[in-house]
């Protein structure tokens, strides 16, 4: 290694020199992402302690859509995620996330279903005499 060469890491890339402006936010970009996500938890919270709306099955389907706007809200802000081609194995991981949650999540509502139905005592059922 010679003296104008600088040093290279592990993986044959050069950092010295070359800041990457786009991998992180910027302040500004970390408040606003703050600020989003502040509202869209104090949103649904203040929905669920009110009692705004009647219908629970109603407040839990406006919380699930409140919850996929924070985590699109945390992608973009917080974990930079941006459509950019440099990004395709980070989508590619997301994409695998996404897909083993909902196969996760399927498969335990589909469990917890039959054990419902299987397992609890009929309602209707007349008194042993």
């Amino acid at each position: 290694m010679s003296i104008n060469n600088p040093p290279v890491d592990a993986h044959g890339q050069d950092h010295h020199g070359h800041p990457d402006a786009h991998a992180h936010g910027s302040l500004k970009s970390y408040l606003i992402g703050f600020c989003l996500s502040v509202v869209l938890t104090a949103i649904p919270f203040w929905l669920v302690m009110s009692g705004a709306i009647a219908d629970k099955s109603v407040t839990g389907l406006i919380i699930m859509a409140f919850a996929a706007v924070q985590i699109v809200v945390h992608m973009i802000y917080f974990l930079h995620m941006n459509t950019s081609s440099e990004q395709g194995w980070t989508m590619m991981a997301l994409i695998f996330t996404i897909v083993m949650v909902v196969i996760a999540l399927a498969g335990s509502l589909w469990v917890m279903h039959h054990l419902v139905t299987n397992m609890m005592p009929v309602h209707n059922m007349a008194p042993p005499k």
